[in-house]
């Protein structure tokens, strides 16, 4: 497993670049926008990171910028923490056996969401592309939110 990620939800773009690169002096490495899904991503790392982080082999900070209007009370502005895994499958089952409700099964093959016990968001991502769709997975329904 290796850690990627932690994703923050910002409601002016602008704003929180300029607080993160402009002062605290994170660099950006990667953007990604949605037309679809009325979104931005953007990427940033520690300097001492970037080159790394660029191929992704150093950690980020995700900034999520949603395009439509919205209020994150209640701490719904930091989304979550995301790990790359060799057996998605395998892992969310370890999980599961252990009592871990499989919030957005890997129906994909691909990602997972589960919760930490104080609420937290984890993402699970399958490391070098999806796997096949595998059941009891692939017809899982979503339990919860993530």
């Amino acid at each position: 497993m290796r850690y990627l990620h932690t994703m923050v939800r910002v409601k002016d773009l602008d704003a929180a670049l300029d607080f993160y690169c402009d002062k605290l002096g994170l660099v950006e490495v990667n953007r990604m926008e949605s037309d679809k899904g009325r979104f931005t991503l953007v990427f940033l790392a520690a300097p001492e990171d970037a080159e790394a982080a660029k191929a992704k082999q150093a950690p980020c900070v995700e900034l999520t910028y949603n395009w439509d209007a919205e209020d994150y009370g209640g701490g719904r502005n930091f989304g979550h923490m995301a790990y790359q895994v060799d057996d998605i499958y395998a892992l969310c089952q370890r999980l599961q056996d252990k009592g871990v409700t499989i919030n957005r099964p890997p129906r994909d093959g691909h990602m997972a969401f589960i919760r930490s016990p104080d609420g937290i968001s984890i993402e699970l991502l399958q490391k070098g592309g999806s796997l096949p769709p595998q059941e009891p997975w692939a017809s899982m329904q979503n339990t919860g939110a993530w």
